[in-house]
């Protein structure tokens, strides 16, 4: 478990670009055969890289340790994504089995035990990403396909962000607690993801970059609007997004992101824009 702690604006703008990305980005959340975790204290978001191979993969008694629980999910819900490969076997509570394919999304309730993840195909490991957060309440698990996520074209390509929207888990599809998550997928040529940029002060983000090739970056804007920073950002890494930050970027050629956010509400629109002249 990979502990980062919730830091003030303040002294985010005296770090250096090492200080930056120790405290916002998470470089080795995949790894294979393991299940590896990141934990945010803003809003107490958990980032999980999940690739099973030959053996299943269960979550670990030093992870519900880690949130001070007998089971990781005892007082958590959890969405799952599928970022490719092949397709993944997840189990809950014994009798509830899922088969989700590349692209598509599970959500699992709070007080979900025996989960369990392994792959269809041992040729063909998934690649998985989950997200955790605190929970209130019991709402059932639930398979979301890519066709049920309420794809939304947006941009142009004059203005470099014609991209595809999925909303996989949102308060308009299935009930959660506080978790939202999608996917942003842009077209060839596009690059400019969330600009003009914005804040929510009442939720923070976690967007986990991938599709890339090694030789692709993206430029992702962090920071308050008059004093921005950046990072590096690769793939399959992921940046914590706090509620006094913009969220912005510019890729090197096409990508995919994963966003997904907790906090006081569950309203995807809820959005203060940032004028892009008052951007620093």
């Amino acid at each position: 478990m990979d502990i980062r702690q919730a830091i003030h604006f303040e002294q985010a703008e005296t770090l250096d670009t090492e200080g930056l990305r120790r405290h916002f980005l998470v470089e080795d959340l995949f790894a294979a055969g393991e299940i590896r975790a990141a934990y945010s204290h803003y809003d107490r978001l958990v980032l999980l890289g999940i690739r099973p191979e030959a053996t299943p993969l269960a979550f670990s008694a030093e992870l519900a340790k880690s949130a001070g629980v007998a089971d990781f999910l005892e007082r958590r819900e959890l969405a799952v994504v599928n970022l490719g490969g092949g397709a993944a076997r997840i189990s809950a509570d014994a009798e509830d089995d899922h088969v989700i394919a590349p692209f598509e999304a599970l959500y699992i309730g709070k007080g979900a035990k025996g989960v369990s993840f392994a792959a269809v195909d041992e040729a063909s490991p998934p690649r998985l990403y989950g997200v955790s957060a605190p929970a209130h309440a019991s709402h059932p698990s639930r398979k979301i396909t890519q066709e049920e996520a309420s794809p939304q074209a947006l941009g142009t390509t004059e203005a470099a962000n014609k991209r595809t929207i999925y909303k996989y888990v949102h308060d308009g599809l299935l009930p959660t607690c506080q978790l939202m998550l999608g996917i942003t997928r842009f077209e060839p040529g596009s690059v400019w993801n969330t600009m003009p940029a914005h804040l929510h002060d009442r939720r923070m983000e976690a967007y986990l970059y991938f599709d890339m090739p090694e030789d692709r970056m993206v430029v992702h804007l962090m920071g308050r609007p008059e004093a921005t920073r950046h990072l590096i950002v690769r793939n399959e890494q992921a940046v914590i997004s706090p509620p006094w930050s913009i969220h912005s970027g510019s890729g090197t050629g096409s990508y995919a992101f994963v966003w997904a956010m907790a906090g006081d509400n569950q309203s995807f629109a809820d959005m203060d824009f940032v004028a892009m002249e008052n951007l620093r």
